[in-house]
């Protein structure tokens, strides 16, 4: 089914799964809003691509751990476009490895500001557009998990689990609460994939650390989650609300 002219924004999505969905997502004709918390330039070469290749698309600025941010991201994106058909929560922070007693309040307080705070503001400015109860036309949000919601990450960390268990529960919830207003709500965990989120968390070598503890015995591409969060926004999945898809190898 066509999504030519269809809006979507993605947070994070200078790097990574981030870009990945917003290549993958401009590819199949979506106009794009790449939004990013401080490396710009990676912005707007990813908006530049996009635009090479014949897609519209342009970076906009913000830290979902800011709610003036937030609110002034999606502000941009209704001038840029003057609408709002999917929303992809992706942004997101790691840590370093760390048992619990070892970790600060700050540490705490930035994984859940970011994580979770942030993830729903930027799905209730998302709400606020899409809901055919404040007059939008319904939509589609995918909020970013991890496999790690279910692992409990023991001795590297686990209040990064959390905040994603925190996600898989607000994805069941608002799913549930938004279902009769046009507007669908579902997640996808990642397991291991081959991103910079190992190397921001002190970790550069992680992946290969722990790739034989996955049963497919390697880790995922970006593009492969990629592709089950656009699957998950198109209307192929119009009967699908309030599921969580695993994209982990099996782990």
């Amino acid at each position: 089914m066509t999504v030519a002219g269809r809006v979507l924004l993605v947070t994070g999505g200078s790097r990574g799964i981030g870009a990945a969905v917003c290549l993958l997502a401009a590819g199949a004709g979506y106009r794009v809003a790449v939004n990013y918390a401080s490396n710009a330039a990676a912005a707007e070469t990813l908006a530049a691509e996009i635009k090479a290749g014949g897609g519209e698309a342009f970076a906009v600025r913000g830290d979902v751990g800011n709610e003036a941010d937030v609110i002034a991201m999606f502000e941009a994106v209704d001038k840029t476009f003057g609408r709002l058909d999917a929303f992809v929560n992706n942004a997101g922070v790691v840590d370093r490895k760390a048992r619990v007693d070892e970790m600060s309040f700050e540490r705490l307080e930035r994984m859940m500001r970011i994580n979770v705070i942030g993830s729903i503001l930027c799905a209730r400015e998302a709400v606020k557009r899409m809901s055919t109860l404040r007059g939008g036309k319904g939509g589609s949000i995918v909020n970013l998990s991890s496999a790690a919601a279910t692992l409990g990450s023991p001795g590297e960390y686990v209040d990064y689990a959390a905040s994603k268990g925190a996600i898989d529960t607000f994805t069941i919830g608002l799913a549930r609460e938004v279902a009769n207003e046009g507007v669908r709500v579902n997640a996808v965990r990642p397991g291991i994939i081959d991103t910079e989120i190992h190397a921001s968390g002190g970790q550069p070598g992680r992946v290969a650390a722990i790739r034989d503890t996955v049963p497919m015995k390697r880790e995922g591409k970006a593009k492969e989650v990629a592709h089950a969060v656009l699957w998950l926004l198109s209307d192929e999945a119009s009967y699908t609300t309030g599921s969580i898809v695993n994209v982990s190898g099996g782990r």
